[in-house]
């Protein structure tokens, strides 16, 4: 028993508090759905939860959520090209040398 409680308690009653909270506003939006509850209910001294309720005189908890924004990160680094001159016979693979065409007699 305990455990079917548990499973639907919390809906039960969720649904059960916004019943209520409806019920109020309905009753303070309809006098005459207030005057159904409390014959008074016309009166300017009447106070009970409906009153309250439709005065603003309700507490309830303001929490401030912070929103989540993925963090991303990116690096960007400036591209640098250059070049250095190199004469032909340094590419050369080690043992070779420039055609004979080339060399001056």
């Amino acid at each position: 028993m305990k455990r079917h409680f548990k499973a639907h308690g919390k809906a039960f009653i969720a649904s059960l508090l916004v019943g209520v909270v409806l019920l109020l506003d309905a009753m303070a939006a309809c006098p005459s759905l207030h005057e159904l509850l409390h014959k008074d209910a016309n009166r300017p001294d009447h106070e009970c939860a409906v009153t309250m309720f439709a005065h603003g005189k309700v507490d309830s908890v303001s929490v401030d959520v912070p929103a989540a924004a993925p963090q991303i990160f990116v690096v960007v680094l400036p591209s640098v090209e250059f070049s250095i001159f190199s004469p032909a016979i340094d590419s050369l693979p080690a043992g070779r040398a420039p055609p004979v065409s080339c060399i001056a007699s």
